[in-house]
């Protein structure tokens, strides 16, 4: 499989623009990405900012709504979530939302989904944050029910935390069998074991570098092996481990930039230099590179990013 790249969009910060031009910024953004051969554009789903990115009070979009929006904007990207909580939604409603946007976007959703981890903005919201497991059983029953109205005329199920009787979702999705599945998280426990039974895509942090994603990659095989699936089946995706920079003094003036506990897990350099970086990921068989608009801020940023897919063939 060839290599593609994703854009992320978790930061709607943008200096002296209104909340009323946040989504042209977005806009142009996605439109430098598809420009460039970009394959996939994804949000946060979340309420509040996050840590890491900017503040709690920073202006966030919500996911669903943004993704129909960019699918109007669009016309050959794959859009969805990186990933949605299974707390915030019903599950069969949740599965009608990816199916809608599966049906306005022509055919180009891909369904992003993790067990959700962000207490803040569930207290704030009123929704109840389970423990662990629960979550986790949750993500479980939610890939089931979704696996069957993306299949069946009407889905019945019944589960420890979750009940659909004879749900309809018509329209249909575009694509024959739903939207690929992202299981978003590593978790070695439980993540892993219900990627492999309902993923077609698997999604993790680069950020220990090259050997704990191989390790993850052999675990997550191990739990395909006892059923009888075929890990090539699973598509397996990474935020890049790398930041691209126009020149070295670019790439310099960017590590500078960067704390300290982020340069040891972060190469910073020229397209032709994270060409070289990336080549261990992709002979290790990961094919799918998210950047997040955190370091791609502006189209010019995306269109640099956009040489190394040049280079590396996507």
């Amino acid at each position: 499989m060839k290599p593609w790249f994703g854009l992320h969009l978790p930061n709607y910060t943008f200096p002296d623009t209104p909340p009323t031009q946040i989504f042209d910024r977005i806009v142009e953004q996605v439109h430098a990405a598809e420009e460039c051969g970009f394959s996939l554009v994804t949000v946060m789903d979340h309420l509040y900012q996050i840590g890491g990115v900017g503040p709690e009070e920073a202006p966030m979009l919500e996911a669903y709504s943004t993704l129909a929006a960019l699918a109007r904007e669009t016309s050959r990207v794959r859009l969805g979530t990186l990933v949605t909580s299974v707390t915030y939604r019903n599950p069969a409603l949740l599965v009608k939302e990816v199916t809608t946007l599966d049906v306005i976007s022509g055919g180009r959703a891909i369904f992003g989904v993790g067990a959700g981890w962000n207490e803040s903005e569930h207290i704030g919201y009123g929704y109840r944050f389970p423990p662990v497991k629960e979550r986790m059983d949750r993500l479980e029953e939610l890939l089931a029910v979704a696996r069957g109205m993306f299949n069946e005329a009407r889905t019945t199920f019944e589960g420890s935390f979750t009940r659909v009787d004879e749900a309809l979702n018509s329209p249909p999705p575009v694509q024959p069998g739903g939207p690929p599945v992202m299981v978003g998280g590593g978790g070695e426990q439980r993540t892993l074991r219900i990627a492999a039974r309902y993923a077609d895509m698997t999604h993790w942090f680069a950020t220990g570098g090259l050997e704990p994603l191989v390790r993850k990659t052999q675990i997550l095989a191990g739990y395909c092996a006892e059923l009888g699936r075929n890990p090539a089946e699973i598509e397996r995706t990474i935020g890049t481990p790398v930041v691209v920079a126009a020149d070295e003094a670019a790439a310099a003036r960017y590590l500078d930039r960067l704390p300290p506990e982020r340069r040891s897990s972060l190469f910073v350099g020229t397209p032709a230099q994270c060409a070289d970086a990336l080549a261990p990921y992709l002979e290790a068989g990961f094919t799918g590179f998210t950047f997040g608009n955190t370091m791609l801020r502006t189209p010019a940023d995306i269109r640099v990013a956009g040489e190394l897919l040049e280079l590396i063939g996507g």
